[in-house]
C-alpha cells in the first residue's frame, strides 16, 4: 500500500482482497467489501467497491431515515429492489437513495460476480429500518446501536425543531 495516505493506486486497490462481510440479519447477504474511504481517512463518508457471488444479496432490504446512500455499477447483472419494484440493473447503472426514501437492497441475479461502488454518509446518528424483517435500528455516536422489533415502537409524539 502506497505510503501517502491520501492516495491508494489502481494496483494497490486489485490487488487488495479485501474483508468479507455477512449482514447479521440476512446470512445471503455476503460480501467482499473494499473501504477506500476509511483507509484514506474519510470520516463523513463511506466509500466501497463491494463484490457480491452469483445468487447473494449485498445486504438486508432497508432504509435510511437521515443519510443519504448511493450505487455505481462496474461489472455484473443484479436485481435491484427500490420499495418492493425490482429493476434490472448493469454496468454504468446508477441508483441514489435519499434519506426518508424507499427501502433497497440488491440482489446477484447474473452468472459472474457483481463489482459496484456504495457511497453514504455517515452521520454522527441514524435510524434505519429493516422493512421486511419489521425492526428499527438506531445508531447514535458514541453508543451501542440498538435494534428494536416495529411492534415495540411507540410514538409519543413531538418532533425535533418543531412546537
Amino acid at each position: 500500500m502506497s505510503t501517502d495516505s491520501y492516495l491508494i493506486t489502481r494496483e494497490e486497490i486489485e490487488q487488495m482482497e479485501g474483508t468479507e462481510k455477512i449482514h447479521f440479519l440476512n446470512p445471503n447477504a455476503r460480501r467482499v467489501n473494499k473501504s477506500l474511504g476509511d483507509l484514506t481517512g474519510l470520516t463523513g463518508i463511506g466509500f466501497h467497491i463491494i463484490e457480491v457471488a452469483p445468487g447473494d444479496e449485498t445486504t438486508e432490504h432497508h432504509r435510511h431515515h437521515h443519510e443519504d446512500e448511493c450505487i455505481y455499477v462496474l461489472d455484473g447483472i443484479a436485481t435491484a429492489y427500490i420499495g418492493e419494484e425490482a429493476h434490472r440493473i448493469g454496468p454504468g447503472d446508477f441508483i441514489g437513495y435519499r434519506r426518508g426514501g424507499l427501502a433497497h437492497s440488491i440482489v446477484n441475479t447474473g452468472d459472474q460476480t457483481f463489482r459496484c461502488i456504495v457511497v453514504g454518509q455517515r452521520l454522527p446518528h441514524d435510524v434505519g429500518d429493516y422493512t421486511r424483517k419489521g425492526k428499527r435500528i438506531f445508531r447514535n455516536e458514541g453508543l451501542p446501536w440498538t435494534l428494536v422489533d416495529h411492534d415495540a415502537l411507540q410514538e409519543i409524539g413531538g418532533t425535533v425543531g418543531k412546537k
